[in-house]
């Protein structure tokens, strides 16, 4: 009778749902919309605003007094996005490898790239482009088969309601009435972009300054969700967001969070800086990118436009050498889960989905034949991913009076490997099972 209790309220909790990040979900419900972020991987980030025509760092120029306010704005004057082509910039992204892309809507200065009716800053009514940038961009996403994700920030320094303006500069400390004029202006510019273009994902920035009471961010979530209830929300919203957004720094252990994503530079700015040309290399940000892979993460690489709509040419080669290596290895990065643990082998690893292939990343000219330690498994096959040439192997150090399993060695010749990370397959006889033990002395022999 007890146990049949049990059943029946564990049936009950299931129904009902279970709080997550401070919403009510099924269990199966936050699972089902993150399916397709989960298979992307890779996806690109677009700061472009007019912080690009001087080339400052964008709104943090002004709030941290390197300039005057009045200065950092007068940057709306060159803002003309003359050049902007919006196939160019989604043909770039589709030919990358990305399966997503995030715009930037509005930074922290608070010009909307929209033509927003509750808002007197936007590149419409303020600058020399004097049209709406957004909708021919979200066309060619959508006409291009990418999802589509609207970068917004919460807070907006330059809005006359919003109580900071600078470091040192406040508007006021407490105006409940003026709180509530911002916050209203919020709700109204985003059931503007969810009403109009209905995103495929919401990555929101700037929500430190303020609690998620003030915020409202239930209530912001649940405006998103009536009228596009599959949209995914990063967690930049106090508590009610679907994935982790570190930044920069790639993870040193694998975050606790199930779904992740880093976003990154490639050079040192988010948006266009003419001074920075302290770019990455393309195998720097590759290996970067299965660093993610290997932790069951997402990469959003950043490119940050000029004013006229061009891209950088740096910026363009590096998306192209992705396009190059995400093509050649598809295999062994949309359909694949965290890897292995570290101490098991010397690079990057990721596993398929039933997991009973092996995937072996080398960002590195192996000297010698590559090692996996503890695997229990029989290897069936080892090919080299985007070549289709079969790779021997052997075991050596397997005791017949031990259950620990031996080293398997894998040699990589010169002819078979890739300009910059070579990706091994090895299929299994089953999903994986490794030993992880500290090994044993002989007893007998």
């Amino acid at each position: 009778m007890k146990m049949y209790r049990s059943i029946v309220i564990l049936i009950c909790l299931l129904s009902a749902g279970i709080r997550l990040n401070g919403q009510t979900v099924t269990i199966d419900s936050n699972q089902k919309r993150m399916e397709w972020f989960d298979q992307a991987k890779l996806g690109i980030f677009i700061h472009w605003g007019i912080y690009a025509v001087d080339g400052v760092s964008e709104s943090w120029s002004f709030f941290n007094n390197y300039l005057p306010y009045d200065q950092y704005m007068n940057q709306m004057k060159g803002f003309t996005a003359s050049k902007y082509n919006p196939k160019e910039w989604v043909d770039l992204i589709k030919q990358s490898g990305a399966r997503y892309t995030v715009i930037t809507t509005k930074h922290h200065d608070g010009v909307a790239l929209w033509d927003t009716k509750v808002g007197e800053l936007s590149a419409v009514k303020g600058t020399p482009a004097a049209r709406d940038l957004i909708t021919p961009f979200v066309k060619e996403v959508r006409k291009q088969g990418l999802k589509l994700g609207f970068y917004y920030s919460l807070l907006d320094w330059s809005h006359p309601d919003y109580p900071n303006k600078t470091r040192t500069e406040t508007r006021y400390k407490d105006d409940p009435e003026r709180w509530a004029r911002f916050v209203k202006f919020n709700f109204d510019q985003l059931t503007e972009l969810n009403k109009g273009w209905k995103p495929d994902l919401y990555w929101f920035d700037g929500d430190w300054e303020q609690s998620a009471e003030a915020w409202k961010s239930k209530e912001i979530v649940d405006l998103l969700r009536s009228t596009n209830p599959e949209v995914i929300i990063n967690s930049r919203i106090q508590g009610y967001g679907d994935y982790a957004t570190p930044e920069q720094g790639v993870p040193v252990v694998r975050p606790s969070e199930r779904y992740w994503e880093l976003c990154m530079t490639m050079n040192d700015s988010w948006g266009y800086q003419h001074a920075d040309s302290n770019y990455k290399t393309p195998t720097m940000l590759l290996r970067t990118f299965v660093d993610c892979l290997s932790m069951g993460g997402n990469l959003l690489l950043d490119i940050g436009p000029k004013a006229d709509g061009t891209i950088p040419e740096e910026q363009v080669a590096t998306l192209k050498a992705f396009g190059r290596w995400t093509s050649k290895h598809k295999e062994a990065i949309y359909q694949t889960r965290a890897g292995i643990p570290n101490e098991h082998f010397q690079g990057y690893t990721t596993l398929n989905k039933a997991g009973d292939i092996l995937y072996l990343y080398l960002p590195y000219r192996p000297n010698g034949p590559i090692e996996i330690k503890g695997l229990l498994n029989k290897v069936n096959r080892v090919w080299v991913v985007g070549h289709g040439t079969m790779l021997p192997w052997k075991i050596h150090n397997k005791n017949y009076w031990s259950d620990v399993p031996g080293n398997l060695y894998i040699d990589v010749p010169e002819r078979v490997q890739d300009e910059e990370i070579t990706v091994l397959a090895v299929l299994l006889d089953g999903p994986i099972k490794l030993y992880s033990g500290a090994g044993k002395v002989i007893e007998s022999n």
